[in-house]
């Protein structure tokens, strides 16, 4: 009688990142501590007087005295995808051709610059984000000598999800209040990424190329599988 082989386990890419999961709008991370993320707006700092920039600064100190906790500031830049926006001024121009020959004329015209700036990758779109962390006193087994020699896979620690997420939320709604009142005196709007534009942020970070084309598939369930599929066509 043969021995049947057991099935091999597929391994995923979610393996070799320090996300465990994301979950009630915060990122459980493999080492028992959890994350929240704020999405802000931004000010042209440049375009203020000079009486608006010294307030601007002392409101900014005024936060950051503020603190009792920790905090990161993060600025992401990505190309944006104009191919939506380009159809609608080719159809524009179409519209144009009839009622006003010249009006196409620099339509085209308009469309031919976008295009090269595309090209060129000039077209950025930046988004502005605070992170603030949540701290377990989580104790993680290391991988010692024999099991790099054995190849075993190092052990974290046991996490339970539900108890995270309760104490986490306890931990940072608090510090999440506190920052946006601070950002509402720097004339700065704040708010919490729930977990779909999480995980759509992240989808983006580890497929950058292939998501200015394909936006995520399935929703907040697909990003446990082995592949994260993409949504063949435009947005869903």
């Amino acid at each position: 009688m043969t021995q049947q082989k057991p099935p091999k386990t597929q391994s995923t890419t979610q393996e070799h990142l320090d996300i465990l999961d994301i979950q009630g709008d915060l990122i459980l991370l493999k080492n028992g501590n959890a994350s929240l993320v704020l999405e802000t707006t931004s000010v042209n700092f440049d375009l203020l007087s000079e009486r608006e920039q010294d307030s601007m600064i002392g409101a900014y100190a005024s936060m950051l005295n503020s603190l009792s906790f920790p905090m990161q500031l993060l600025v992401r830049s990505r190309k944006l995808d104009l191919s939506n926006y380009l159809k609608w001024v080719d159809e524009q121009a179409a519209i144009s051709t009839q009622a006003n020959p010249y009006l196409r004329e620099k339509i085209t015209s308009y469309k031919e610059f976008i295009a090269s700036l595309v090209q060129k990758g000039e077209v950025l779109d930046k988004r502005f984000y605070i992170i603030i962390p949540h701290f377990e006193a989580v104790s993680i087994k290391r991988p010692g000598f024999l099991d790099f020699l054995l190849g075993r896979k190092p052990q974290g620690p046991r996490i339970n999800k539900a108890e995270v997420l309760e104490r986490a939320k306890t931990d940072l709604e608090p510090k999440r209040d506190h920052l946006l009142k601070q950002m509402e005196r720097l004339g700065i709007k704040a708010r919490q990424l729930a977990t779909p534009e999480l995980i759509g942020m992240f989808y983006e970070i580890y497929n950058p190329e292939q998501a200015r084309y394909q936006h995520i598939a399935g929703g907040a369930g697909n990003y446990t599988s082995t592949m994260v599929e993409p949504a063949i066509g435009g947005e869903q």
